[in-house]
């Protein structure tokens, strides 16, 4: 069993940055994705980014010019690097991961594995 821990959340005020991290407790397989999604209150949980293991990304429209997906695969962690954050992007962020992934996805059902969330509070 796979679990994934993130860390990273935080409160800040609009305009600042916030790096997320998602850390795998072990390999996960030698064809993975990880996914960042998040959950505002009253809303639906939305996919932000998505990273294959061989370094493709995949990133919302919506936070495209400010969000962005990287990973550590020694590490097996994936980071989301969130800059210029708007109170808006208030949410608890989740990742999670797939197994095996060929194909880029944000479809929640298709994860597994999923973290408990860490919690980014965007004040204006």
């Amino acid at each position: 069993q796979v679990q994934l821990v993130e860390s990273g959340g935080g409160s800040v005020q609009a305009g600042g940055s916030l790096r997320l991290s998602c850390a795998a407790s072990r390999y996960i397989a030698s064809s993975y994705c990880m996914g960042w999604f998040r959950q505002a209150p009253g809303k639906e949980r939305e996919g932000i980014a998505v990273i294959a293991n061989d370094g493709r990304t995949g990133v919302a429209n919506s936070v495209k010019a400010r969000f962005t997906i990287s990973q550590d695969n020694a590490k097996f962690t994936a980071y989301l690097q969130m800059n210029n954050l708007k109170p808006e992007d208030s949410a608890m962020y989740y990742c999670a991961a797939v197994v095996p992934c060929w194909t880029l996805t944000l479809t929640m059902s298709a994860y597994e594995y999923w973290g408990q969330g860490t919690q980014v509070t965007v004040s204006s």
